[in-house]
């Protein structure tokens, strides 16, 4: 009997190659530079293009652990309260590419710590670790258009991610990036002409192609994934066929897995609460490596331990 022969597309686009971190070769403090994107087909399907790099896990670290959820606090202990220890476990004890800061203390209606104070905290972390970082405000637009630019120049030379440019909401942040070499996460919502949009904005208004990030936005389990799920597909085959605006590398959020009532929420027939919440995360996780993300935001450290193990096996030539 002969051979079945696979069918195999032929794709004429490939997705952008983003430069993560500085390294002090190029007048940065990183230990190294990270590359990410760079692909020539579907995820992992080795007989159609390559994944030259490695999808990359970056550990959330946040300035408050205000209404932190008791689970996921456990694995960093007491590191818990100060950003820059809790950033030095993720990169040497649970082996993160990337750490990403958040700095919800700076909201006003919260704690509404000064842009200063934030400044201060990512300085901390920048001397602490030397991974690339992401670096989140706190979702106020008028804060983070302070803080952010602030930031961008104490991380000067150091191309950090600043998050994140959304459709309304991108010319103050575009900014501070453009003058500092840092990169750009933009964030549109479900949409994939959104998401197109967002990165022609970005280009016209003078951020270099190769210094943005996509966040389609990823739904977890039960709360949307499958329609997330084929968001991130259509964007990555928009751009195999050829949209130049959409081979640009995806990065995906996965820690909204923890808002997930059948996550956490205490109840017998749901099994053991521990063991559920990290894995809705890692389902989460999986399905948007299997879309097309190249870089996933992780809570849990025994999720990126699961993601990784799986990507030994995907990673493997077909």
């Amino acid at each position: 009997m002969s051979e079945v022969p696979i069918p195999k597309e032929k794709w004429t686009g490939k997705i952008g190659i983003a430069v993560l971190g500085s390294s002090f070769e190029d007048g940065g403090t990183r230990k190294s530079r990270l590359l990410i994107g760079g692909q020539t087909g579907m995820p992992f399907l080795s007989y159609e293009g390559a994944t030259p790099n490695r999808p990359l896990f970056a550990g959330e670290v946040l300035d408050t652990v205000k209404d932190y959820p008791e689970l996921a606090k456990r694995p960093f202990g007491d590191a818990i309260e100060d950003p820059a220890r809790w950033a030095r476990v993720w990169v040497e004890q649970f082996g993160a590419d990337v750490v990403c800061l958040r700095l919800l203390s700076t909201n006003p209606e919260e704690e509404n710590r000064s842009s200063e104070e934030a400044v201060a905290t990512v300085k901390k972390v920048l001397e602490t670790v030397s991974v690339p970082i992401i670096v989140y405000g706190c979702g106020n637009v008028e804060k983070d258009a302070k803080t952010m630019e602030a930031v961008s120049k104490v991380g000067a030379r150091e191309r950090l991610i600043l998050a994140q440019a959304e459709e309304n909401a991108y010319e103050s942040i575009s900014n501070a990036a453009i003058a500092n070499d840092h990169l750009v996460m933009a964030f549109s919502n479900l949409d994939i002409n959104l998401a197109k949009q967002l990165n022609i904005l970005l280009t016209d208004f003078g951020v270099k192609k190769g210094n943005i990030l996509m966040d389609p936005l990823q739904a977890s389990l039960e709360t949307g994934l499958e329609y997330s799920y084929s968001v991130n597909e259509r964007i990555r085959l928009a751009a195999l066929t050829g949209d130049s605006m959409l081979q640009i590398p995806m990065i995906c959020d996965i820690t909204a897995a923890w808002k997930s009532r059948e996550a956490t929420e205490e109840n017998e027939k749901y099994g053991i609460t521990e063991k559920r919440a990290i894995w809705w995360e890692a389902a989460t996780g999986l399905a948007a490596l299997l879309s097309g993300a190249s870089m996933l935001i992780v809570r849990s450290p025994e999720t990126a331990r699961i993601l990784n193990h799986a990507l030994d096996d995907l990673m493997e030539e077909r």
